[in-house]
């Protein structure tokens, strides 16, 4: 599933608005997220990494950042995240994650230490657990980032959809 228009728009401004330039995406998907961040980070002299590990997605995904000609700053990597992540040197000053939602916050674990001060990481469908319910591991991931004193997290609704922030302090 790709993110809706409107969660798109607020990454592009996240990471324009903040000038972001080392993006790294965990779960490309077909593209569209990617395309958003890319053409904010194309303002701000940036490049994505981007990670997809089914094939037939990562190959429509190259497609359409060669048609939107972003492709140029955009590294489309087909691997599996639950390793790459970990293996990646960073620093990132942007993160989105929109991959498998149980492993959310074991893709924090791996990425933060590679965060740069002012960064922030993004995830999507996430949603805040009400009186001990949830959902699932996204729920579990937001709890994780609002226990972390290094930074400040919040969830930012758009008409079809949610999107958790985390900036993490200078």
């Amino acid at each position: 599933m790709n993110v809706p228009e409107d969660d798109g728009e607020l990454l592009h401004d996240i990471v324009l608005s903040h000038k972001y330039t080392r993006a790294l995406e965990i779960g490309t998907s077909t593209g569209l997220s990617g395309i958003y961040i890319a053409w904010a980070l194309s303002k701000t002299g940036g490049k994505l990494v981007t990670i997809e590990i089914d094939e037939t997605r990562h190959a429509e995904a190259v497609g359409n950042f060669r048609e939107a000609g972003l492709a140029g700053i955009i590294d489309a990597r087909l691997a599996d995240a639950h390793e790459l992540v970990a293996e990646l040197p960073g620093p990132f000053d942007f993160v989105f994650i929109d991959a498998d939602k149980e492993w959310y916050e074991n893709y924090a674990r791996a990425v933060i230490p590679k965060l740069a001060p002012g960064g922030c990481i993004a995830a999507h469908n996430v949603y805040e657990s009400r009186g001990g319910w949830g959902r699932g591991g996204a729920a579990a991931y937001f709890e994780y980032m609002k226990s972390l004193p290094e930074f400040d997290s919040r969830i930012l609704t758009s008409g079809s959809g949610s999107l958790s922030v985390s900036y993490k302090n200078k």
